[in-house]
């Protein structure tokens, strides 16, 4: 998809924007992101959040901080075409623009592929890195210059070190950064009452605020915010790399009703597969917590999220329940994850209760053991391919009689497709994909906002 852009009247010719890394996870990457994105936004600059990777937590703790939607940006789903038309589309009125790196600035699915060192090449982003300090003096000179140095094509704009003891241990750390010729860009000492929530913080509550408050006033008082915007501006985009051409597909009515579950429960969306929606007819949203009827629509969306911490409330719900159960009849679902096991019988939670759910699906599915599973995923089926990822920590508990292995598990006697779904390094996984005329569903979080196809040809079937 490519984009125009519209440049306000009076815009700053300039653009500060960068990438926030660190040598491994742990780091403080997102409580640096937050603080500043909220900082920023507050000396009244126009902030776009970015997120490297297929996370769905971060961009929602990026939108809370900012106050405008943060993006995915990632190299195993996304071509580096779609990925700078993404990039630059939602620049385009910013002031600054912070991309939040994942894991290790090296770290990829295969070696360094998918990278946050990647992105940051192929973006021509300034790094900005996070190093933990804790325990560290000199030997951070090492390190500085090992990912200065390992690949020429990344740009070090500087590095914030976190969790300091005192200034005498911020001032060793400078002479290290010297001697490498990385600029130092502030010190976070170590705050106990800086608590980030980590798993819902993505609500807009008082709760976030606050705790996003603190980050900012913590960031504020301790970094150089004027050196780190100096060091990472540059000149604006001032051209667009095409138009955008996209129209809706043949066999797709206008007037089509899509209806998207979103609540505390279900919230995990990207916001470029929701543009794709948009392709298809009206987008509409709704609550399985608190609504006590479904919508009248043609399409009914399960993205994944929390369920298991609103199981009760879900399971009382039962006139919304039993509308999904009728919708199933008549309408497309299209469901992930969170979404799949609300679709199922039941879902047991950690003391090991079991929670009716919409019965639509022959499954039963359990957080009381918990694994991880995680890992991205392309799922072949029909002919053609979609890329997602996978990660939660449930697992079913009851599938289908006739749902063969390793995917594509047919219901109420739907002839399977042929269904395969491998990993980045092309091994098949294990993992159940539900895919009929009406319905496809696994515990996959797809991406289809760059090739729809998939999702074409299933709405159309």
């Amino acid at each position: 998809m490519f984009y125009t852009y519209t440049y306000l009247s009076g815009m700053k010719t300039t653009l500060s924007r960068f990438l926030i890394a660190a040598p491994h996870s742990g780091a403080g990457k997102t409580t640096v992101t937050l603080g500043l994105l909220r900082a920023l936004q507050g000396r009244g600059l126009r902030v776009q959040g970015f997120k490297s990777g297929a996370d769905f937590i971060d961009p929602i703790h990026h939108g809370v901080a900012a106050g405008r939607p943060s993006i995915n940006l990632d190299s195993y789903m996304m071509s580096p075409e779609h990925i700078g038309d993404l990039y630059y589309h939602y620049v385009a009125d910013a002031d600054v623009a912070i991309t939040e790196g994942v894991m290790g600035l090296f770290d990829g699915a295969r070696k360094r592929e998918g990278s946050s060192a990647d992105l940051a090449a192929l973006l021509h982003l300034p790094v900005i890195l996070v190093l933990n300090a804790k325990a560290m003096a000199y030997s951070a000179a090492a390190l500085l210059y090992g990912l200065k140095n390992f690949d020429p094509a990344i740009g070090i704009a500087g590095v914030i070190f976190n969790f300091v003891e005192s200034e005498g241990h911020y001032r060793l750390l400078v002479e290290a950064c010297e001697d490498v010729g990385v600029k130092a860009l502030g010190h976070l000492p170590n705050n106990g009452d800086l608590s980030i929530p980590s798993r819902h913080l993505g609500l807009d509550t008082a709760d976030a605020n606050e705790a996003i408050d603190a980050a900012a006033r913590h960031v504020e008082k301790h970094l150089d915010l004027d050196a780190i915007l100096a060091v990472t501006a540059g000149p604006r985009p001032t051209t667009a790399p095409g138009s955008d051409q996209r129209v809706p597909p043949v066999g797709h009515a206008a007037n089509k009703t899509i209806l998207v579950a979103r609540d505390a429960a279900f919230h995990f969306l990207y916001a470029e597969n929701l543009r794709q929606l948009e392709a298809y007819g009206r987008v509409a949203f709704f609550s399985p917590l608190t609504d006590d009827h479904l919508p009248e629509a043609d399409v009914l969306y399960l993205p994944g999220g929390y369920p298991e911490l609103y199981l009760e409330a879900l399971s009382k719900n039962e006139t919304l329940l039993a509308d999904v159960r009728a919708f199933a009849g008549k309408g497309k679902i299209l469901a992930e994850c969170g979404g799949m096991m609300y679709l199922g019988k039941t879902i047991t939670d950690a003391v090991g209760k079991a929670w009716p759910m919409a019965g639509v699906l022959d499954i039963e599915t359990s957080i009381e053991a918990k694994k991880l599973s995680l890992g991205y995923r392309t799922v072949s089926v029909a002919g053609q391919t979609l890329k997602g990822h996978e990660f939660h920590y449930s697992q079913f508990t009851r599938l289908p009689e006739n749902s063969p292995e390793p995917a594509g598990a047919p219901q109420n006697g739907a002839q399977a497709a042929t269904i395969t779904v491998t990993n980045a390094r092309g091994q098949t996984v294990p993992a159940p994909v539900f895919y009929q005329r009406n319905l496809f569903a696994s515990y996959m979080h797809f991406y289809w906002g760059e090739t729809p196809g998939p999702l074409e040809s299933w709405l159309a079937g």
